[in-house]
């Protein structure tokens, strides 16, 4: 799979500066001459039927695709994961991503481009052939609810909701691993669900045979930022931990597909650990690392299990730089219900959900740097109501995404 996965899409400089000219707080200053900016981006550009977004993007008319173009071309990451963009096996729809919104200038923001992509199948609506939501029927033909619910991961065709990494810097795609096949009953004490009211499994025992961890996948993707030793950008994005019932069997994949990462990074926690090669063990010791993913979880607030977040946030390997903005601290005020009673920092959130009933803005999307990767600087892309940029993230209906751009530069 890896060795066929990256694609070149364009050649290009590997710096580039910000629109000239621009009055906005948000853009941020160029990286360092010896740094890197990562970033995660869930784009919202999933759409409800195949070949849909990869149709939309063979014109430059897309309006939300112009503005999550332009919130990339301002924030300018070297390396960026996307989240939520239909994944389709020649990559057409991120070819024409790069050929007619990246490549173009919007609004006065300079072109970017990136010569390297990752581009893999993923978990969502993939037939699991078993019955996952506990209807009785294992659902196995696409494009029905139903249907969703018992495909490896929730979608109602293949490759729905997927993602995929787009990069300034080489790919080393021969050490590429992926953990698409990991099954879920594969990790050691793992939080598999049950019955609250019997104490049964909720999972069937074919159910749990063929039952994956990854609602998406996990990627560890080598990065070539030039330096002799690669860094491992470690890409996901678990599921919800929502939309399931009393046996919270969302809120359980969610905390340990976040725990897997956690289990990698360690040494010798990962030895469990297998990827779609059959190569078993976590990463090696004193590799240098970025988790960046849609995570779902925040560490104080929403539904999400209480130590989802807590296992990377406060793992000894991994630092914290808490990305910010004032935007999310304006939005969180401005749209008050369940913002008012949070806990977490709002200027940490990244993602705009809904306010009544809840669960408010939240802290979901991450860039995780290794404690061997000195972060100089980290942001969330969301401007002030006041500052010209708004217009590109705005207030539901959301003209890009409910999620924000998050990014920190590292040295490289």
């Amino acid at each position: 799979m890896a060795s066929t996965a990256t694609l070149v899409l364009a050649a290009s400089a590997l710096v580039a500066m910000p629109a000239a000219g621009s009055e906005s707080p948000s853009i941020p200053a160029p990286p360092g001459e010896h740094e890197v900016r990562f970033a995660t981006f869930n784009t919202a550009l999933e759409r409800p039927e195949e070949g849909m977004l990869a149709e939309e993007l063979a014109t430059p008319d897309s309006d939300q695709a112009r503005n999550v173009a332009e919130i990339i071309q301002h924030a300018r990451p070297d390396v960026l994961l996307v989240n939520e963009f239909d994944h389709d096996e020649e990559g057409v729809g991120l070819r024409r991503f790069q050929d007619n919104y990246l490549s173009v200038g919007q609004n006065g923001a300079d072109p970017i481009d990136y010569p390297y992509v990752y581009n893999a199948p993923v978990n969502t609506g993939v037939a699991s052939g078993a019955d996952l939501n506990g209807d009785g029927e294992a659902v196995t033909e696409p494009g029905t609810p139903e249907y969703a619910e018992d495909a490896f991961g929730y979608g109602v065709f293949p490759g729905q909701y997927g993602m995929a990494v787009l990069s300034k810097y080489p790919i080393v795609t021969d050490e590429v691993r992926t953990f698409q096949t990991f099954l879920w009953a594969d990790m050691p004490n793992a939080l598999l669900p049950t019955d609250p009211e019997t104490g049964d499994p909720y999972y069937s025992e074919e159910a749990l045979e063929v039952l994956r961890l990854s609602s998406k996948s996990h990627w560890d993707i080598p990065i070539d930022t030039g330096r002799g030793r690669p860094v491992h950008l470690l890409a996901s994005h678990p599921t919800p931990p929502t939309f399931d019932g009393p046996e919270k069997r969302n809120v359980a994949r969610n905390h340990d597909e976040i725990r897997f990462w956690a289990d990698y990074v360690r040494p010798r926690a990962g030895d469990y650990v297998y990827d779609d090669a059959g190569t078993r063990g976590g990463l090696a010791p004193g590799a240098r690392f970025v988790i960046a993913g849609d995570l779902n979880a925040d560490p104080n607030d929403g539904d999400g299990h209480p130590e989802a977040m807590t296992q990377l946030l406060e793992h000894r390997d991994i630092v914290d730089v808490r990305p910010s903005s004032q935007g999310g601290r304006g939005a969180a005020e401005r749209q008050g219900a369940a913002n008012d009673d949070q806990m977490g920092d709002p200027e940490l959130d990244s993602a705009d959900f809904v306010d009544e009933p809840g669960p408010g803005n939240l802290r979901v999307d991450y860039v995780l740097p290794s404690r061997s990767l000195p972060a100089r600087a980290s942001g969330v892309f969301w401007p002030t109501v006041d500052d010209p940029l708004f217009r590109l993230t705005g207030d539901y209906p959301f003209p890009s995404s409910d999620h924000r751009l998050v990014w920190v530069d590292v040295v490289r």
